[in-house]
């Protein structure tokens, strides 16, 4: 039975979510699904005519005719009403499981394909409607943050502030932390508060010199007084963010993986049960710790692609977070590995290093 959703993902052109009365019918009704689901592999996944076509199984004059209808009806506008029922059965699920204010799911056909761009269409458009005057909002960073920029609607909101959660001003990469905030901030006009500090210093003493003397300490108190945190997740393959750019040596990442970390959140590296990894690096980064994180009212947390699935299930269990943006496909899998009983069997690391200490 299709349902009327509030959640949404933001796209170049959208459908209405208004359903006139005379698409009361099943014929009309799945006439409307079909238009919902052309326009979306059309704008969203960009997608040919024909290969639209062959995937809904219908010729590519209809697919023409209901991209047209669309327009005709002036049902294209800046979003997409996302209202799939299977979709909605998945974000029902993991509202469940999660115990998620919300849970957003975005279709995706291939669910192979970079789902980036769906997510990130989907995180703008509800940021977009979320964000008030007066709030405070810390912010993380990544690619699927940074491409929601171009999704979210640009408004000026009174006494609105922004916080960046981590360092990171002195590396001039594209994916940069900082650069994320200021931009979210000028669509809004809000103050924003960066942290002028690299995403990780040389040692621990660096870090609580920045903090204690050099004005940093001021930043982190105000991040507990947030009323909202987003964030993105990472994993730890090499095609990652933090190690395609550098912020973070690849034998570190190597290191975290053998001690069972799966997934990073502003350099918090944890396993797949949301328990954080014991490693020096943690005194190293400058950014707001987890536990600040945690007791932010509304922590909202977009990512996505299946292959970070076991890292947004570790995320799920550490953050906690109130809302959830993703894809159809990682959704699926997190579900599928939340209801995998734990492994009983120690790692492969762990078992090789009691063997090398028996031979010694």
């Amino acid at each position: 039975m299709s349902k009327k959703s509030s959640k949404a993902a933001v796209a170049d052109a959208a459908i209405d979510s208004e359903t006139p009365s005379g698409e009361r019918s099943i014929a009309n009704a799945r006439n409307r699904r079909l238009r919902l689901r052309a326009a979306w592999m059309y704008f969203i996944e960009e997608m040919t005519q024909q290969d639209i076509a062959e995937h809904l199984g219908v010729g590519r004059v209809t697919v023409v005719r209901l991209l047209s209808d669309a327009r005709e009806r002036h049902e294209i506008k800046f979003s997409i009403e996302s209202g799939l029922p299977e979709c909605v059965d998945l974000e029902r699920q993991l509202e469940k499981q999660f115990g998620l204010a919300e849970a957003i799911v975005v279709p995706m056909t291939d669910p192979e394909a970079d789902a980036t761009r769906a997510i990130s269409a989907s995180t703008g458009l509800y940021l977009s409607n979320f964000v008030r005057p007066g709030m405070k909002i810390g912010v993380g960073w990544g690619r699927t943050l940074l491409e929601s920029l171009r999704y979210i609607h640009e408004a000026p909101m009174a006494d609105m502030s922004v916080v960046s959660l981590l360092g990171g001003i002195t590396h001039v990469k594209r994916f940069n932390p900082s650069e994320f905030a200021w931009r979210f901030s000028s669509l809004f006009q809000a103050e924003c508060y960066l942290m002028p500090a690299p995403a990780i210093v040389d040692a621990p003493q660096t870090r609580q010199a920045l903090i204690e003397r050099c004005g940093l300490g001021e930043g982190f108190e105000r991040a507990k007084a947030l009323d909202a945190v987003l964030i993105s997740v990472g994993n730890l393959e090499t095609t990652g963010t933090a190690y395609r750019d550098g912020f973070v040596a690849d034998d570190i990442r190597r290191s975290m993986i053998r001690q069972g970390a799966v997934g990073e959140m502003l350099f918090h590296y944890f396993d797949a049960e949301g328990k954080q990894i014991e490693h020096p690096i943690h005194d190293r980064v400058m950014a707001v710790p987890v536990s600040t994180l945690q007791h932010v009212p509304q922590r909202v947390m977009a990512s996505g692609g299946i292959d970070k699935a076991a890292a947004m299930l570790g995320a799920l269990r550490l953050l906690k977070p109130t809302v959830l943006v993703t894809d159809e496909a990682a959704a699926g899998r997190i579900l599928e590995l939340a209801r995998q009983p734990a492994a009983a069997e120690p790692r492969r690391d762990a078992k090789e290093g009691k063997r090398a200490a028996a031979r010694s």
